[in-house]
């Protein structure tokens, strides 16, 4: 048998095993699944059309899980919850909770966290982003080093209009540096499903960092440099501005270090959300335990976002001769709600919808001090 020959062979056996496992390979001729790929990791009832490539160890597809629904698609170490979606187009090391998609053409880089129903059109770019639960983004947007939240349904969430970019880098210094993380929303009122919706027009851009707040509007065509209070509708004019560039000169430390601290911080709140919440509540066997696998995944991806925003925080803060802060948190703070897994289990989101006012409070007040002593230093 010719060296050809055997591959095929081998792909073949790949492909029947999953097929045997319950997995809707729509045309085994075009499908190609790699020998890192675990098959228990894949999951009966996940589709994988024609084009699929389906690559590394980590790959991890859940109950409906669907890849490449309109176009060829390249997932590696990807992991997608139940329903999730990747429609077409390149994914490394992303992670895609219950029901979130990502249109065709996309490109999904590492540190890409997408919650419940978080989703994208067409021809968008993500790197080291994370959209809370029912977060849209338009089509041809490329977003790098942002958290957004906002919203609490399907009906009612925060949204990206078509053709936006958030500038993440500035030309200061030897090299320049990607000190710019933009916090679109934030985690203590965002986590819990009940704050206002924000929306950005299309056709615009930000310049990192940037914060915006709950119930902003930002109309299309523009670029934010300033950053938006809740609830007001924004047009920035861009001044007309030319002198000479002073290449290799630094910006001061200030107001850059505190924007890095306070995204710092609410990197570290979701991940206490995560591990103190969302895993807690995720049995670890039974019909449900690809939770449970999808929400570790996710706690490394925070892990991972965390060390990259402190790696280029150190950087920016060396270059300008900055002792960098220790931002871990001080002092102790204790979940205020005792969790523990059990069957049958509540999907995440709709436990959040229904968590009464009271225990809303003390998870925001929980979330809102892990931020506050965490950006404090």
């Amino acid at each position: 048998m010719s060296e050809l020959a055997f591959m095929a062979a081998v792909q073949e056996r790949r492909l029947a095993e999953l097929i045997a496992r319950g997995v809707q390979i729509v045309d085994p001729r075009q499908t190609y699944v790699d020998a890192a790929v675990l098959p228990e990791r894949i999951h009966a009832g996940s589709v994988l059309h024609p084009g699929t490539r389906l690559c590394g160890a980590r790959s991890f597809l859940g109950p409906h899980a669907e890849l490449g629904r309109e176009g060829p698609v390249t997932a590696i170490d990807c992991v997608l919850g139940e329903g999730a979606r990747l429609d077409g187009g390149y994914a490394r090391d992303a992670v895609l909770l219950r029901g979130a998609s990502a249109g065709s053409a996309a490109h999904l880089r590492e540190g890409t966290l997408l919650e419940e129903e978080a989703s994208t059109a067409h021809a968008v770019g993500l790197k080291h982003t994370i959209l809370l639960s029912f977060v849209t983004i338009g089509s041809l947007v490329n977003f790098c080093d942002l958290l957004m939240a906002g919203g609490s349904s399907r009906q009612d969430h925060s949204e990206v209009g078509s053709g936006y970019i958030h500038f993440n880098y500035t030309p200061w210094g030897a090299r320049g540096d990607k000190a710019t993380p933009s916090l679109i929303g934030d985690v203590p009122h965002g986590a819990l499903l009940r704050s206002r919706r924000i929306f950005l027009g299309g056709s615009g851009g930000m310049v990192g960092p940037r914060q915006v707040g709950f119930g902003a509007v930002a109309g299309a065509g523009q670029v934010l440099r300033k950053d938006v209070p809740e609830d007001r509708l924004v047009m920035q004019a861009t001044r007309e501005r030319e002198r000479p560039f002073p290449h290799g000169a630094l910006d001061p430390a200030e107001p850059r270090a505190a924007h890095n601290a306070r995204y710092i911080a609410e990197l570290m709140a979701l991940r206490a959300w995560y591990a103190e919440i969302r895993l807690r509540r995720a049995p670890a066997t039974g019909p449900h335990a690809h939770v449970h696998t999808v929400t570790r995944e996710a706690l490394a991806t925070l892990d991972l976002c965390i060390a990259e925003r402190q790696a280029r925080f150190t950087a920016f803060l060396r270059e300008r001769g900055v002792d960098t802060p220790q931002l871990t948190t001080h002092h102790e703070h204790p979940c205020p709600l005792v969790l523990h897994a059990a069957e049958p289990y509540t999907d995440h989101v709709a436990w959040v919808q229904s968590l009464p006012d009271a225990d809303v409070t003390a998870l925001g007040a929980w979330l809102a001090d892990i931020v506050r002593d965490v950006a404090s230093g």
